[in-house]
């Protein structure tokens, strides 16, 4: 499956306390491509917030 090119750019600022949080979290669990965990962690609560709030028929 080839993959998409990522051509739109999204900056975040972090304060100081989320930037120590994540720099743990990533030294904890030997994350390298801090970019990835970001985009994954966001596009998977979307993903699930949305379907949540689909109609369910029953």
């Amino acid at each position: 499956m080839p993959k998409a090119p990522r051509n739109n750019k999204i900056t975040i600022l972090l304060n100081d306390a989320e930037q120590r949080a994540l720099e743990r979290y990533c030294q904890r669990y030997h994350v390298d491509n801090r970019s990835r965990l970001i985009r994954e962690t966001l596009i998977r609560a979307i993903l699930k917030r949305m379907d949540e709030d689909n109609p369910t028929l029953f």
